[in-house]
């Protein structure tokens, strides 16, 4: 099958190398030259495990190509993924500037039957948005299908949670386009995994349902986690406990910083606006918001609590991306703690494996550190602020040493609170 992915960001990258891997000619076209004259000399953008292996391997047996040229990629496809960003506009809705923009190139350079598939995140009416623009600018009257085939890539499992999908949802009204859809994604469907073919309207409503849930889920048990402290039940145990029912399950439910990334934030607050313009009273949902961005809060009067004033004192912060195993930043609980410690005069020292480039742009007046021992040395105390493993298996003995005070506010709950206070830390966790 010759695909085209429109758009190299992480979807786009992530999307075109595995459809590649499957035996597909896969052409990814980008805007930015800069970024298609990197993927040319084998460098991709972003940090994602399995991901540079394989792109080396296809693009070494000639599966998977790099353009900057939108008409010869729409010319040599027979189904393009639309894979643009949709960033929050200004009233959190999607903007969909750069989906409407490939709409209208596929239009005007379409040369024969294609299908369209919409990977991006939209709200519900986009696929008919996409029909209009591409027949309102085509030259010639070539017949198309668009399909809503919604993305659950997680940052960090992107390549097995494509070759390996929970489910693999396709919203179309056309026998057609169904069918070629169904045959790209053979090769990776399962009895237990199933392809879900659904109307199209439908297909864009689960994937901001999902992640909706997913927040909501999220939010519920930091607010729980508030009310284990305050009557002395650990949140690690309730969780475990509310998991081993088979109809709730264990994922998603552990108490932190809050929820961030490039989805969970953008989408609830879309999903939200999407409400209020149909006139629906979202109130779980602006509950679900509210705890979120509440959490920052809660973490702050917790390193209050060890440190009442934070002027002239030093914080390590250990982890910067949203979660571990990426370098994703985008609406990570630490980078919102780190300002607003810097507000209240605090000195910051910070270490993350992968998302320090990232997070140099965006933080100033920070130092970065290379490694989680000399990012603690002479602080008053430490935060955890994104669950990487290298964090759980330190000498603690040594860790102590290093620290001027042995503060350690746990954002994660990695570690055992009995076992950090029998060795002489002022340690406070969340929910425990």
């Amino acid at each position: 099958m010759k695909i085209s992915c429109i758009g190299c960001g992480y979807v786009g990258l992530v999307v075109g190398t595995c459809l590649a891997d499957m035996g597909n000619e896969v052409i990814c076209f980008d805007i930015d030259r800069g970024k298609i004259n990197k993927l040319k000399k084998g460098i991709i953008s972003i940090y994602e495990p399995g991901l540079q292996d394989m792109f080396d391997r296809n693009v070494k047996e000639r599966r998977l190509y790099f353009s900057n040229d939108i008409k010869t990629t729409i010319r040599k496809s027979n189904v393009i993924f639309i894979t643009v960003g949709t960033p929050p506009g200004q009233n959190h809705e999607a903007d969909l500037f750069a989906v409407k923009s490939v709409s209208k190139q596929i239009g005007k350079n379409m040369n024969s039957y294609k299908v369209i598939v919409n990977k991006s995140t939209v709200p519900v009416g986009t696929a008919e948005l996409v029909k209009k623009i591409i027949k309102r600018n085509q030259i010639g009257k070539f017949e198309y299908d668009v399909v809503s085939n919604p993305e659950f890539l997680r940052e960090g499992e992107a390549v097995k949670d494509f070759t390996n999908p929970d489910r693999i949802v396709i919203g179309t009204d056309s026998e057609r386009a169904k069918k070629v859809v169904v045959s790209i994604y053979r090769g990776i469907a399962r009895a237990d995994k199933p392809v879900f073919i659904t109307d199209i309207k439908s297909a864009e409503m689960i994937k901001y349902a999902s992640n909706a849930m997913l927040a909501t889920r999220i939010s519920f048990m930091n607010e729980i986690a508030q009310l284990c402290e305050k009557v002395g039940a650990d949140v690690k145990s309730v969780a475990k406990g509310v998991g081993l029912d088979n109809r709730i399950g264990p994922r998603f439910l552990q108490a932190g910083m809050g929820y961030g990334g490039s989805c969970f934030p953008k989408d609830v607050k879309a999903l939200m606006e999407l409400m209020k313009r149909n006139k629906v009273k979202g109130k779980i949902l602006s509950a679900v918001n509210w705890v979120n961005e509440d959490q920052r809060k809660f973490i702050l009067l917790k390193i209050k609590k060890l440190l009442p004033s934070l002027k002239g004192k030093t914080i390590a912060i250990w982890g910067l991306a949203f979660k571990p195993k990426t370098d994703d930043i985008r609406e990570a609980p630490s980078i919102a703690i780190i300002m607003e410690l810097k507000k209240l005069g605090a000195k910051i020292r910070a270490f993350d494996p992968e998302a320090k480039i990232n997070a140099k742009k965006v933080l100033k007046g920070v130092t970065f550190c290379n490694d989680p021992y000399s990012t603690i040395k002479g602080c008053d105390a430490l935060v955890i602020a994104t669950e990487w493993n290298e964090f759980r298996v330190l000498d603690m003995g040594k860790i102590k040493r290093l620290l001027r005070q042995p503060n350690i506010i746990d954002g994660r709950n990695i570690y055992e609170p009995e076992e950090m206070r029998s060795a002489g830390f002022n340690y406070i966790g969340i929910g425990r």
